[in-house]
């Protein structure tokens, strides 16, 4: 298996650090680069179509859907911890290769229009503020795969370190704005309330949700955790898992802060004054001047634009990089595969613009975001099933509340792009505006995404029904093979002074000889052990442990090494439990050969503890071994 962005893989290591917070700030980088791609160009132009069109009514839409950013993040980054896998890697292992081809696919298709949106913005930043034309800054974007290949030369802090740089541009750049906008405080917590209304703030709405929670992010994040060497023990992933939410959370609110800037400013710049239809970055640039009376405003907003564009488009050719090696294992030198992931963006940007001219860049910005938020499941949905997996994970699996609510999440963002289709679908019919054979061919579209949907996401319970379906009565050896076993090294014994100790300590002792530790253990069940558990000093609790200890006495005697211990309560729960906490290799127990009525009167200890405990267990009676 090749490793994940091999250029940086385990270069940062965290080992060596000491104290919280020296610990804490060797985790710190990889969200500042996945947080980026939460306030690129695309998130741009969704936030100002929504403040102009709705003023503040949709900034809660952002708080949510920063809140789900955090957890599929969260997710991710957890499954590049314990794994050592990116998303893409995970997935090509997990799926058949037909299937993986097509989500290789889309995975690209979502690519290409998340760096569509960075590429376009960069382009009208430049046209902005140097009157560069909106093809040749397109072809301009095209040497910032220079600048990465530069960067990731000179180490992932570095580039981590230039990326923060820029966010920190484009915060202060709006923070000017904000202040210079004056928006009324009390408008703004207004806008945190639910409601959502027509179908044009729905399809505002999930380009919100789509250039908020970016499926490409998914695969970079699971990727870039790994740049961090840490220890491979429990308390090191434990370690690395918490310093890396940490980051997470700190990375993406600084990411919705500056979204909801962006949204308030044009609420309060352009809804306000009567500018409700401001859908493009260009008319958003021309009308800050006049409306907030500063040549400064403007050129603020062009400066933070470039920065926003040229630090995404770092993480979206890193993405493009993480997609093409984990999905098809294409191997090739670092500098040709981001030459490759960035022409795939340039291309399609360089037709469109052709095509539609340069005044309908606002609009491919939103359906770039729409695009995204369509292709979001088929990334969440394997990242869910990969995470909530026992047996991958090895026990650092999600719980079931993170599961449910991840779930959840993922079902209400593939909800609303299903009703945005049905939506558009119900449109088309009405209006006539696009040929039959159009609609049918999005509608087979459509058909398939949906069956393709349903398949990752109800594959592996089928996979599992399959599995338990297969039944063979008998296991057959192929050929008998005498593995040597180790000698027992600490044998348990159960006693309940009865009859039955004696044949227990007979065949115990003559299995192990002297070699091993012996423990002897009982379980008193008193009134008092019941309810004062460990501290009961009734009569029985007292000759209990007094005949325990003389038993291991006249057996320490002997020659052979043995302890005792006593414990309260319900022999059934106390007695696996000891087991487990001495670390016995056998456990002993003694049969009183009781049968049906007496099973029901008496209970069955031992057909109780054997499925709780993981060792060996013999069985003794009077006469015979069980």
């Amino acid at each position: 298996m090749y490793k994940s962005l091999a250029e940086v893989h385990e270069t940062v290591d965290t080992r060596k650090k000491t104290g919280f917070f020296r610990k804490m700030f060797s985790f710190i980088g990889p969200a500042y680069l996945i947080s980026i791609g939460y306030m690129d160009p695309g998130n741009w132009a969704t936030d100002i179509a929504a403040g102009s069109h709705f003023g503040y009514r949709l900034l809660w839409i952002l708080f949510i859907s920063n809140l789900v950013a955090l957890l599929l993040q969260t997710l991710s980054a957890r499954l590049g911890i314990v794994r050592g896998l990116d998303l893409a890697q995970a997935t090509r292992e997990s799926y058949p290769k037909f299937v993986n081809a097509i989500l290789y696919f889309f995975a690209e298709i979502a690519i290409a229009a998340c760096d569509l949106a960075e590429i376009i913005g960069m382009a009208v930043g430049l046209n902005l503020l140097f009157g560069i034309p909106l093809l040749f800054g397109v072809l301009i974007t095209f040497l910032d795969t220079f600048i990465l290949l530069y960067l990731i030369n000179k180490g992932i802090r570095k580039t981590e370190a230039f990326i923060v740089g820029l966010i920190g541009m484009i915060g202060l750049a709006f923070l000017v704005q904000i202040l210079m906008a004056k928006p009324v405080i009390s408008d703004v917590l207004q806008g945190f309330t639910f409601k959502l209304g027509s179908d044009d703030a729905l399809y505002i709405a999930i380009g919100i949700i789509g250039a908020t929670v970016m499926p490409h992010n998914l695969y970079l994040h699971s990727s870039l955790v790994q740049s961090r060497k840490f220890s491979r023990d429990e308390k090191g992933i434990r370690e690395a898992i918490r310093f890396n939410f940490i980051d997470s959370f700190v990375a993406l609110n600084i990411a919705f802060l500056i979204n909801a800037a962006i949204l308030i400013l044009s609420a309060s710049a352009f809804h306000k004054s009567g500018f409700f239809n401001v859908a493009g970055i260009q008319d958003a640039y021309k009308l800050l001047e006049p409306l907030l009376g500063s040549k400064t405003a403007p050129v603020l907003f062009a400066v933070s634009l470039i920065a926003a564009g040229q630090s995404s488009t770092v993480s979206g050719t890193l993405a493009g990089q993480i997609v093409m090696e984990g999905h098809v294992h294409l191997r090739l030198q670092p500098w040709v595969r981001r030459v490759i992931t960035r022409l795939l963006a340039i291309i399609p940007a360089v037709l469109t613009i052709i095509i539609s001219g340069e005044e309908s860049s606002g609009r491919l910005l939103i359906l770039s975001q729409v695009i995204l938020s369509m292709q979001l499941g088929f990334a969440v949905i394997p990242l869910l099933h990969h995470v909530s997996s026992r047996k991958k994970m090895k026990g650092y699996q999600i719980g079931n509340f993170t599961r449910i609510l991840s779930w959840t999440a993922t079902l209400l963002i593939i909800g609303l792009n299903v009703k945005m289709v049905l939506s558009i679908f119900m449109d088309w019919f009405e209006t006539n505006t696009i040929s039959i054979y159009w609609v049918i061919f999005v509608i087979l579209l459509t058909g398939l995404a949906i069956i393709l949907l349903l398949y990752i996401t109800f594959s592996p319970l089928l996979i599992k029904i399959m599995n338990k379906m297969k039944y063979d009565p008998h296991y057959k050896m192929e050929n008998i093979e005498l593995k040597p076993v180790s000698k027992y090294r600490k044998i348990i014994l159960a006693l309940d002074f009865s009859r039955a100790d004696e044949a227990v300590i007979s065949e115990a002792f003559a299995l192990g000889g002297k070699e091993p530790e012996y423990l002897l253990i009982h379980v008193v069940e008193s009134a008092g052990a019941l309810t004062f558990g460990s501290d009961a000093s009734d009569m029985e609790t007292q000759d209990d442990k007094a005949t325990l200890e003389k038993y291991a006495g006249q057996l320490t005697g002997l020659g052979y090494k043995v302890t005792s211990k006593v414990s309260f309560g319900n022999p059934k729960k106390q007695i696996p439990v000891l087991v487990k906490e001495s670390g016995s290799d056998l456990l002993v127990l003694g049969s009183h050969g009781h049968r049906f009525l007496k099973d029901i009167i008496y209970g069955t200890t031992i057909g109780a503890v054997r499925h709780k405990v993981n060792v060996p267990v013999l069985v003794v009676t009077n006469k015979n071994i069980i």
